[in-house]
Order: C-alpha cells, then sequence, then structure tokens
C-alpha cells in the first residue's frame, strides 16, 4: 500500500526542467516580439473593416490596405509567427517542428521578395533589395537544430 499511494506523488516529485533554459537571450526577445506581433495581427484585422488603411509589412512584402490579398498574406504571416512563438515560450512538444517551418517558410519568402517579385512586378519602384531579415532567420534555424534532440528529450512542465 504504501508504494502505491508514493507512486501517485512521484509525478510531483520530479525535478522542474524548463526547456526554456535551452533558448539563447535573443530568441527568447524575438518570442516576446512575434507574441506581441501575432495579437496586434489579429487586432488589426478585426479592426480592418473599420480601418482603410493600414501600413503592414514583412520580409519585404508591404501594403497600406489590411483586407487585400497582400495584407491577409502578412497578417497570416504575423499569427503564424505568433503562433510559433507562444509554442517555443510556452515549451510545447510541436515547438520544435512549427519553429523550423517558421524559419524555412521566412527563408523562402525572403529569397521569393528578393530575386522573383522585383522581376515580375510592374511597379517602377520594384528593385531589387537584400533583406537583412536572412541574418536572424538562418542563425535561428541552426539554433533550433542545434537543440531539438535535447528540447525533445526534456519534459516540459
Amino acid at each position: 500500500m504504501n508504494t502505491e499511494s508514493k507512486s501517485h506523488f512521484e509525478e510531483f516529485e520530479k525535478p522542474l526542467i524548463i526547456r526554456r533554459k535551452l533558448l539563447p537571450w535573443w530568441i527568447k526577445t524575438f518570442c516576446w516580439i512575434f507574441m506581441v506581433m501575432g495579437v496586434c495581427a489579429i487586432g488589426v484585422l478585426i479592426a480592418s473593416p473599420f480601418i482603410t488603411s493600414f501600413q503592414l509589412s514583412i520580409y519585404g512584402f508591404e501594403t497600406n490596405t489590411p483586407l487585400s490579398g497582400i495584407g491577409l498574406f502578412i497578417i497570416a504571416i504575423l499569427i503564424f509567427k505568433g503562433f510559433a512563438a507562444y509554442s517555443l515560450w510556452f515549451e510545447k512538444d510541436n515547438a520544435m517542428s512549427i519553429t523550423k517551418i517558421d524559419a524555412i517558410l521566412g527563408v523562402v519568402i525572403c529569397i521569393i521578395s528578393m530575386f522573383i517579385i522585383p522581376f515580375i512586378s510592374e511597379s517602377e519602384s520594384s528593385h531589387f533589395s537584400i533583406r537583412l531579415e536572412l541574418a536572424l532567420l538562418i542563425p535561428y534555424y541552426l539554433k533550433l537544430n542545434k537543440i531539438e534532440y535535447e528540447w525533445d528529450n526534456l519534459e516540459s512542465l
């Protein structure tokens, strides 16, 4: 009887292991930035019928109209990035796969905005630009890849 009652409480005796400790300070900072931006993107989506002009921009895509194709694309990116940041910050089991998808999509979208959009756009203002976001997205992906095994083998709270 003693061993049976003890086994019910073993779960509470485990030491607390926090996956968040695996993250460097700069990823923790961006988690908060993108969680806030994701909430703001939802707010823009809700307010967009009442506000006709709102500046949105990410990865080289920009618009003044949130209810346009590009506007909804930017809002979707921001919401997804907010969800990825939330998953990482709150140590969800699927956080590594979601954030790695986020990083890969970010790189692909940056490459599209750098190399494809300037050539297919009919606007005279479209020009080739180097996206500095790549300078963070690539190390972000590499760091996630480096800590993925340890992350997956730790128990979250």
